[in-house]
């Protein structure tokens, strides 16, 4: 049995610890927000906070996050206003969408460690997160909004 903090309450998961986190988050609990995307930690549509960290979800076991703290896009706000979130639909920054949550997630981990980062700093924190449709420029310009507000 694998305990974790998911969201703010703790989980119990009965499945093999070999299990990916992705899979206990996605069919387990029943939070669809993280996706699955490459399979492989390469594109981030699957980033997740554990303890605090931006990690790619697919990339780790149960066994390996036993008694962390997990939060999903779920768990930022329970009405989806995070300031990430906000900034995300101020500047009406998805098109097709499915890499967002994963994105918003490694905005938000940034933002945490360094709240007033430069455009240099973003673009380094985010370029491990793959947009298909390309909306790059509108992914730094809502991650400086949440950290500046202009």
């Amino acid at each position: 049995m694998t305990k974790i903090i998911l969201n703010g309450s703790e989980r119990e998961f009965n499945e093999a610890p070999d299990m990916p986190l992705l899979w206990a988050i996605r069919d387990l609990a029943g939070l669809n927000g993280t996706k699955y995307g490459c399979g492989v930690g390469l594109c981030g549509a699957c980033t997740v906070h554990v303890n605090g960290k931006a990690e790619r979800a697919c990339q780790l076991r149960l066994d390996e996050v036993e008694g962390a703290e997990i939060t999903t896009i779920e768990g930022l706000d329970p009405d989806g206003n995070h300031r990430v979130q906000a900034a995300w639909r101020d500047l009406n920054v998805p098109q097709c969408g499915f890499c967002q949550t994963g994105q918003i997630m490694q905005a938000v981990a940034l933002l945490d460690e360094n709240p007033k980062p430069s455009d240099d700093e973003i673009l380094a924190a985010m370029s491990n997160n793959v947009c298909r449709c390309g909306c790059y420029q509108r992914i730094v310009d809502a991650v400086r909004l949440a950290s500046t507000g202009i």
